[in-house]
């Protein structure tokens, strides 16, 4: 077994039942093109390259590369890149028999999952101009249910609703600690999220962004407890009964529809209101 490194969050997994998991979530074939975030010693890679056409893998720890290369540098539909993903420009380097690419499968570390999930979708305002088909992660459990989670739920996040305004999102399965080596502290899952058009456009997604941010800063707090350093109170629930939602409302009680609709009067109200 190879020694992990602390620094990169590394911990392999061992479980094939896991393996098969993500492999069958990914829902392969012999014209897709993945890229894989962080093979690590190569175990889900090596489940890959036999089942797609290309499989394009960026490891950011050097001294995994030469294992990696010796595992399956002479199979021809595989290409390693070593650098951070967060900073590799891949259109720029990737031979053209390897980009684009329309899957994303990894096993990603866990530190790093919300600058992961920002440059693979984009963000409400900027999303990604290319979508991927589908992408496939295993995670931390914690942030699989968040991104998951339907308004409601405890679990029910800002998280949940920039990534839903852009993808669907469908909880795989567990991946219990025991199924890695060394086990790390947390629990995994695995996550498939599917690109889509977006079905509600808000008509300002700046402000969107804005005001989901601020809606969520303390979780457990009002609407109007969140929102009082940009708008009277009496005037946001005038407008949350106007949209036919409770005044007494959270951030976590607002489906995505429901936010889009409140985005875009409170946008109105903005410009309507009386200026100081």
């Amino acid at each position: 077994m190879v020694k992990t490194r602390k620094q990169f969050g590394q911990h392999w997994l061992k479980s094939e039942k896991a393996l098969d998991k993500i492999v069958w979530a990914a829902e392969l074939s012999k014209e897709d093109s993945l890229l894989e975030i962080g093979p690590g010693t190569g175990i889900l890679t090596a489940k890959l390259l036999p089942l797609a056409k290309t499989v394009l893998a960026v490891e950011l720890d050097r001294d995994l590369c030469p294992l990696l290369v010796k595992k399956f540098g002479a199979v021809s539909n595989f290409l390693l890149m070593q650098g951070d993903f967060l900073d590799l420009n891949i259109s720029g380097l990737a031979p053209a028999a390897f980009f684009p690419n329309n899957k994303v499968v990894a096993n990603i570390p866990y530190n790093i999952t919300g600058p992961i999930l920002t440059k693979l979708l984009g963000t409400i305002s900027n999303p990604n101009p290319t979508p991927y088909d589908s992408i496939v992660l295993l995670m931390q459990k914690e942030v699989a249910l968040r991104l998951c989670a339907n308004a409601g739920n405890h679990n029910y996040g800002a998280l949940s609703v920039r990534v839903q305004y852009l993808a669907d999102c469908e909880f795989i399965c567990d991946v219990p600690a025991k199924a890695f080596q060394p086990p790390p502290k947390v629990d995994s899952a695995v996550v498939r999220i599917k690109p889509r058009p977006i079905a509600i456009p808000a008509q300002d997604p700046k402000a969107l962004e804005k005001l989901i941010k601020l809606s969520f800063a303390t979780k457990r707090k009002m609407l109007r407890n969140n929102l009082k350093s940009i708008i009277p109170v009496e005037a946001l629930n005038e407008l949350l009964i106007e949209l036919d939602l409770n005044p007494q409302a959270r951030a976590e009680d607002f489906a995505l529809a429901e936010w889009v609709r409140f985005s875009d009067r409170f946008g109105q109200w903005q410009i309507n209101s009386p200026q100081p």
